[in-house]
């Protein structure tokens, strides 16, 4: 089956399937593994945000929504070339990839008859179920479903081990200028890991808050997780927040590796959230994924 990625969560899935070789088109941010980018075409382009600092990147976004204006760019020439059956795209998120009904649109004016599946999830649960319905739509059920049983009991090795432990309070911020709250699937994460969300919209769109709200909420652990800038990147802005929080143990997350791409490394992103709370239960996450700032 010719398969066409439009998320990097979605690239993910395929390659964690064993679907690499089947895959013909990705995005320009689908970067693991890395051959995903390199051997395959890209069909959807976008603005190069790297050396743009968040408050930059928050303007540009909200530019460009208030202005009716995509901030992606489906190259709909290159995609009907592939000739692709089975489309992965998504409703979720327009800052984050193309939404499917664009997609449809694009396919109908081209003429390509491909198959759309939006994956749409809003908690850890259902990140598991895109899995499946991947499997199922692209054929290989059965890789799905083992996969999907070896997700479930990493995270029950997770729930075992930090069982009866106190729960810290726990804030995540998803972007430090302007700070935005913790939504969609991240509080389940932390509830995996053992800790007790605060200040988070579980199963809801992440929404801009204020610090003010954030201290409030009196974390005992505040994570720092902003999309798209790595370790380095996390590290240097949880420094610039820290003081924010005199009472609370700061952290930073490579976020796209563990906690904002809805794929199987959300459970690597527990395994890692739990080694912050609590070290002495679980073992460490491999270097590179998180820091812990003064």
């Amino acid at each position: 089956m010719r398969l066409v990625s439009l998320l990097p969560s979605a690239t993910e899935i395929v390659y964690a399937l064993g679907l690499g070789d089947d895959l013909v088109g990705v995005t320009f941010e689908c970067d693991v593994p890395p051959a995903a980018r390199g051997d395959k075409t890209v069909v959807v382009g976008g603005r190069d945000t790297r050396g743009l600092t968040p408050h930059e990147i928050d303007a540009y976004v909200k530019a460009q929504m208030a202005a009716g204006r995509d901030l992606y760019t489906l190259h709909g020439g290159a995609l009907a070339s592939l000739k692709p059956e089975l489309i992965l795209t998504q409703d979720l998120c327009r800052v984050c990839a193309l939404p499917s009904g664009q997609v449809s649109d694009a396919l109908d004016y081209l003429g390509c008859r491909a198959d759309v599946l939006s994956l749409d999830p809003h908690t850890l649960d259902e990140v598991l179920d895109t899995i499946l319905a991947v499997g199922a739509r692209a054929g290989v059920p059965e890789r799905s479903e083992a996969l999907v049983t070896g997700l479930r009991a990493r995270l029950k090795a997770v729930a075992a081990a930090v069982a009866g432990r106190p729960r810290p309070r726990v804030a995540v911020v998803e972007w430090v200028d302007p700070p935005f709250t913790a939504g969609h699937w991240v509080p389940d994460l932390v509830r995996s890991a053992g800790g007790n969300p605060v200040a988070a919209r579980p199963g809801a769109r992440s929404v801009q808050t204020t610090w003010q709200e954030l201290s409030d909420a009196a974390p005992d652990v505040v994570l720092v997780t902003p999309c798209g800038f790595r370790l380095a990147g996390a590290t240097q802005q949880a420094e610039t927040v820290a003081a924010r929080f005199p009472g609370a143990a700061v952290w930073a997350i490579d976020a796209d590796g563990l906690v904002v791409r809805p794929g199987p490394r959300l459970v690597d992103g527990v395994e890692a959230i739990a080694a912050i709370l609590h070290p002495d239960a679980v073992p460490e996450p491999p270097v590179g994924t998180v820091a812990r700032v003064a």
